[in-house]
This record gives structure tokens, sequence and C-alpha cells, in this order.
């Protein structure tokens, strides 16, 4: 599990102050990439030929946003053969806001088809 802290921004809104949906995908992918940049970025130098490509996703909005909001994205990754499943939540304090998923294929870049994951990111991510 991987806790990130954002903000609701101006940019994030429609003209009424709500987050508008698209901006539920930057918080995610922030977190994400702090999330990769925390764990991976020692490990990724052997591995600059993989590309983590997003497939896939969802989100179920349950509570909108707001500007100003001050957010928490938790990121909880499931790791696949070929495939990370990043599930996440966002929370307002304690309010649940937000569910859903990103899913990314791991692709080798010259190639440019999907791999197995190898075992040295793979116990990265889920934390072993």
């Amino acid at each position: 599990m991987y806790t990130f802290y954002d903000k609701v921004m101006p940019y994030d809104t429609d003209y009424q102050g709500i987050a508008h949906y698209s901006s539920y995908y930057r918080f995610v992918t922030n977190a994400l990439s702090s999330f990769y940049e925390k764990k991976l970025i020692k490990v990724m130098a052997k591995y600059r030929n993989l590309w983590f490509v997003i497939v896939e996703s969802h989100a179920a909005y349950k509570r909108p946003l707001y500007l100003g909001d001050k957010i928490k994205i938790v990121i909880e990754p499931e790791v696949k053969e070929r495939e990370i499943i990043a599930n996440f939540k966002i929370f307002r304090g304690k309010e649940l806001t937000t569910t859903g998923y990103l899913a990314q294929k791991v692709i080798d870049r010259n190639a440019w088809h999907s791999v197995e994951i190898p075992e040295e990111i793979k116990n990265i991510i889920i934390g072993r």
C-alpha cells in the first residue's frame, strides 16, 4: 500500500468548483508515478527496455471533490505475470470519494510487445 497527498487545484475543476472527472486520473497518475519513483528508481536502470503502459482504467465516483480539497490517494497494487493493477481509493479526510484501478501492461519497448515482469520488480511492488 502507498499513500500520496494532493490538493484539488483550479485547473482540476469546472466553473462550479467541482473536480472534473479527468482530474481524478491526474491525481492517481501522480500518486502512481510517486510510488514508482520511490520504490523502483534504484533498479530501473537495469530495465530501461521496459515501459509501463496503461491499457485500462476505471473509476467509481462516490462523492464530488471541490476546489481546495486536500485529498489522500491510496494505491494498493496487484502484480500479475505481465500486468500491474493499481487499485486506488481517494479520500477527503476520512470520507471515501472515489475507487477504481489503472491496469498497466509491461512491454519491451524494443520489441513492442508485453513481457513477463521481472521477479525483482514484482517483489518491490508488492513489498517483499
